[in-house]
């Protein structure tokens, strides 16, 4: 079910009533686990069992754990952590390594695997898995007071895993953040404004810039790209740098903005990366909730950056390889995420070794951001084309292109729903640079005991204008919808 069709507006208008209704207040929890293992079920019913099965193994391990009696709790975390990590690389990964190592055809008895489905979200709801088991390992007794019956751990461990704003393509939310959420919840208590801006630019994110661009971005690959000129092919990087942005944010926004309406806090998962200055900030923007999991329940038990310099470049480099890994079941995507972690290493080298450092301006941080920018973009290719070589040939046509004709019909569509999220991270740009700002003259009027700064602008103002910028793209979104692509991190 498709977060921008008129099936899961109807779904979610159904759920959102029952889950209000007073006399029906002790259900709650029992309405929206419901809906969500409908809304998983929807396409695919037998996804069901494979899900399900998950709940109640993580659900079972989390209950010994939680057990007083129950000596053996080390065992049964490794227990819990191997069984979701099996079950990802069966359904996922199997396939791929069957691929590299028996070839497309295998051999007669392997053939089955070839046939083996992949799950809907199982990227996803195998982390929750796992940092449910780690985090009632770790603190338990922060997130119950006391011990859960059963029934009850089954309930909330499956609306943990299977909450259906976040199913398949997050933002992963960890155990210890969203257990203690789970209460009554009341219809007085929901921020309608918070919640309707955050919809509002995660459909206009979606459905106007990411779709449209999706329709314009598939002549980024072969054998099309080879009849189009060097400026097309640039413009192409950076719309499918846009278009990327545009539907990963997007989802999670939407995922956001309907949790809010249940009652649940999610966590910001974009938080204007494009404007990043160095490679390691633009992990801490892009893709949180991913970054942060991959530093707590992998980077960190590794040893993280506490035994070494090599010991941490090898952390890095092995957290980036499966971070990239993880988004699909193709090397390309561990390709990319080594290319991020060459990057970082590099970074950290280079701080390290040589701690020169540029002037802290708006032009020198534009400049940096702009050749992080550039330098994600181009990885990017990695992460939208079949292979390194295809990368490769895609490139080398930026240099044998540049005699041929250009297609000004689409490099326009390409600059005129690009341009959105560049202004949209070019308002977080000067947004943080102004808090950076402000904040030293803040620190500089207590210092002469000044009293006399006021802002600019009045928060009135600001709230008008900003209602009107979100009832223009409230508009943009009825009035020019793209052809309703699905998200890309469906297929993760």
């Amino acid at each position: 079910m498709n977060f921008n069709s008129f099936g899961f507006f109807l779904f979610l208008l159904i759920t959102f009533t029952i889950y209000y209704i007073p006399l029906l207040k002790r259900f709650q929890l029992l309405t929206v686990v419901a809906a969500s293992f409908y809304f998983y079920a929807y396409t695919d019913p037998w996804l069901l069992i494979l899900l399900l099965f998950s709940i109640f193994w993580n659900a079972s391990i989390v209950y010994l754990i939680q057990s007083p009696e129950f000596r053996s709790k080390k065992g049964v975390l490794a227990l819990g952590v191997v069984l979701n990590l099996t079950v990802l690389f069966f359904f996922k990964y199997s396939g791929l390594f069957a691929k590299t190592f028996l070839g497309n055809s295998g051999t007669s008895d392997l053939h089955w695997i070839f046939l083996i489905p992949l799950p809907i979200g199982i990227s996803f709801y195998t982390f929750h898995g796992i940092s449910m088991v780690v985090d009632f390992y770790r603190i338990g007794p922060e997130i119950f007071k006391e011990k859960v019956p059963y029934p009850k751990l089954i309930l909330q461990s499956s609306l943990y895993i299977n909450f259906f704003p976040q199913l398949v393509a997050g933002p992963i939310v960890k155990a210890k953040e969203f257990f203690p959420q789970i209460k009554t919840k009341y219809f007085k208590d929901i921020p309608w404004i918070q919640a309707a801006k955050i919809l509002i630019l995660g459909y206009f994110l979606k459905t106007v810039i990411a779709d449209n661009l999706n329709d314009l971005t598939f002549v980024i690959d072969f054998p099309y790209n080879s009849h189009h000129s060097t400026l097309t092919l640039i413009l192409l990087i950076f719309g499918y740098s846009a278009q990327i942005f545009a539907d990963f944010a997007g989802y999670s926004l939407i995922a956001i903005g309907t949790a809010f309406l249940f009652g649940y806090k999610l966590p910001t998962n974009f938080n204007f990366p494009y404007i990043s200055s160095t490679f390691s900030e633009f992990w801490r923007r892009w893709h949180i909730s991913l970054s942060t999991w991959l530093r707590d329940y992998l980077y960190i038990p590794l040893g993280g950056n506490r035994k070494g310099n090599v010991r941490t470049y090898i952390n890095l480099f092995l957290v980036m390889a499966l971070g990239g890994l993880w988004h699909g079941a193709e090397w390309r995507y561990m390709v990319w995420g080594i290319g991020h972690g060459l990057l970082l290493l590099i970074e950290r080298f280079l701080e390290q070794n040589f701690p020169f450092k540029l002037p802290e301006n708006r032009f020198f941080s534009f400049i940096k951001a702009g050749f992080v920018f550039l330098s994600v973009s181009l990885l990017w290719l990695l992460f939208r084309l079949p292979d390194f070589g295809t990368a490769v040939k895609y490139l080398k046509l930026l240099g044998t292109n540049l005699s041929l004709g250009t297609d000004w019909e689409l490099c326009t569509f390409l600059i005129f729903f690009s341009i959105p999220v560049f202004l949209y991270h070019l308002y977080g740009w000067f947004k943080s640079r102004s808090a950076l700002e402000a904040q030293n003259r803040i620190h500089i009027d207590n210092l002469t005991s000044r009293t006399d700064y006021k802002e600019k602008y009045s928060e009135e103002t600001i709230e008008k204008v900003s209602i009107i910028g979100y009832a223009f793209l409230l508009f943009l979104i009825v009035l020019n919808k793209g052809p309703s692509a699905a998200f890309i991190y469906f297929q993760f």
